[in-house]
């Protein structure tokens, strides 16, 4: 299923991994429509706010952010949740 969470999830899960392969990821059965990211506890991406799914180079940037001890802040771009060809 192209359009699911799940794909979209491993698709950033992998990216995650190959820029930062030491970090851990933990995936969490959410509510319906739920799709959301904390890094060390704090929300910086929601589905149910922006409407789609977060950009890999926006994610990584949030990472690379907490990692320098920068503060976060939310992830607000967003790609749609679905393309059809």
């Amino acid at each position: 299923e192209p359009c699911g969470f799940e794909p979209t999830y491993q698709e950033l899960a992998s990216a995650v991994k190959e820029e930062y392969p030491d970090i851990e990821i933990e995936s969490r059965l959410g509510g319906t429509g739920a799709f959301e990211i904390e890094i060390n506890g704090q929300l910086v991406f929601s589905k149910l706010e922006n409407g789609g799914f977060p950009y890999e180079k926006d994610l990584i940037e949030a990472i690379r952010r907490a990692r320098n001890g920068e503060p976060l802040e939310k992830i607000t771009n967003s790609r749609p949740p679905c393309v059809i060809l």
